[in-house]
């Protein structure tokens, strides 16, 4: 797999999306659910530093499989309530960011979303 970003990029990029997370961790108190919303920011908080020690250790491509295969990981939550699952969905909101961030193919994000499980063979460990 290509990527056009360094290491170093990345772990910037990476570092960028820690601090917006952090924020909201701080801000969770103001919103209308802050217990799911805090939830939220520290899974993404999370993914962006697990992928940011990855890329201080590897290169580009270890960082961009690890986030495929933590996504591969995630079950599918879309279509449950909001406020439901928050921890999932800021995992996937984490690594759909940083797809973005790093220009993955969609193609390529699709194929790593096709390996998911559904939410109840998660719950139930199939």
């Amino acid at each position: 797999m290509k990527t056009l970003m360094s290491t170093e990029e990345i772990s910037r990029g990476l570092k960028h999306y820690r601090r917006i997370a952090k924020q909201d961790v701080l801000r969770a108190p103001e919103t209308p659910n802050p217990d799911a919303f805090r939830v939220h920011a520290e899974s993404r908080r999370e993914i962006y530093s697990a992928l940011s020690d990855c890329a201080a250790a590897g290169s580009s491509e270890d960082v961009i499989n690890r986030a495929l295969d933590y996504y591969r990981q995630l079950p599918f939550v879309t279509g449950t309530k909001e406020g439901e699952f928050p921890e999932i969905k800021g995992k996937e909101n984490a690594l759909e960011n940083f797809f973005l961030m790093i220009g993955l193919d969609p193609k390529v994000r699709r194929e790593a979303r096709k390996d998911r499980k559904s939410l109840q063979d998660f719950l139930t460990g199939k």
